[in-house]
């Protein structure tokens, strides 16, 4: 049976998780929480679910304050809910993994939820960078698996990167494009490799912007305007390396140089400011101070 029967074209699961309910998580259980989908959050213990509870809970206040949505707060939040159990997750038609970049912590926890869902349903990742197709491997359904990867902070973006493994059942292409759409954002498709289209790209541009300042070209601040300025990003590539976490890039350097070669080696003044745990704005310190 395919892993998509269970979706309307275009629709949005009825019911759908989260694994994980950090920031990335989060604006992932915000974004389909929001358009119409009842959410479930899981995560390791009572005290993560409810800092999970409450940072959902958060975005959607922010949300509802700006005139972005018309539903109440309590028919939202009567939607959602977060729990310590993985079984929780067998009514769910699609499950989305979102815990950090660490190989061996990815497989146990895609295999977990596996155990808990029903035959037809999906589950994806949302790597930034690992395998689609080697995390499949480690799976008993690799055909109802994808990566869909969002990115921070996800209620502002609009792309959402599709990546089709090995195994992954074609059908559920167009099913996924069709959860994006109806999430209101943009899906790019790409097949399983390293570092996929953004991160590959977006990684190189910022170890260059590192060595950069490593060699003394100039400082953190006007690199970046001058990619901000001169090539329109909305942010520069030392400023989006502070948000999205040094330990995260250097994470998915490590990973791109392993699988890709040299040019992806991360540079030391990285490496150094992760070392001193200096990871950006979630430390308050990075390549700025925040």
């Amino acid at each position: 049976m395919s892993a998509q029967t269970s979706f309307t074209t275009g629709a949005l699961p009825q019911q759908m998780g989260v694994l994980g309910g950090g920031r990335m998580g989060a604006g992932i259980a915000h974004a389909f929480l929001t358009s119409g989908s009842a959410v479930l959050v899981v995560e390791r213990d009572d005290e993560a679910a409810q800092a999970a509870y409450e940072r959902v809970a958060g975005s959607v206040d922010k949300s509802i304050a700006r005139g972005q949505i018309s539903e109440s707060r309590e028919e939202l939040l009567s939607r959602f809910s977060t729990s310590t159990d993985y079984e929780q997750f067998a009514s769910a038609q699609l499950v989305v993994e979102a815990v950090p970049e660490i190989w061996d912590l990815k497989v146990s926890s895609l295999q977990a939820v596996e155990q808990a869902l029903n035959a037809e349903a999906v589950l994806a990742s949302n790597t930034s960078s690992l395998s689609v197709s080697g995390l499949a491997k480690e799976l008993q359904r690799p055909a109802n698996f994808l990566g869909l990867h969002f990115f921070n902070p996800v209620p502002a973006s609009t792309l959402i990167e599709v990546v089709i493994g090995k195994q992954t059942d074609k059908t559920l292409v167009d099913a996924s494009r069709g959860w994006v759409q109806a999430l209101g954002k943009t899906a790019v498709v790409v097949n399983d490799a390293p570092g996929f289209a953004s991160s590959r790209l977006g990684v190189a541009i910022a170890l260059e912007a590192m060595r950069m300042v490593e060699d003394g070209v100039a400082s953190a601040e006007d690199i970046d305007n001058a990619m901000v300025l001169g090539y329109k990003h909305p942010t520069g590539p030392l400023k989006t390396t502070d948000i999205v976490g040094l330990d995260v890039r250097l994470g998915i350097a490590e990973y791109l140089h392993e699988t890709l070669g040299e040019r992806f080696a991360p540079p030391q003044i990285l490496k150094d400011l992760v070392a001193q745990g200096k990871l950006g704005r979630k430390t308050g310190q990075g390549f700025y101070s925040w």
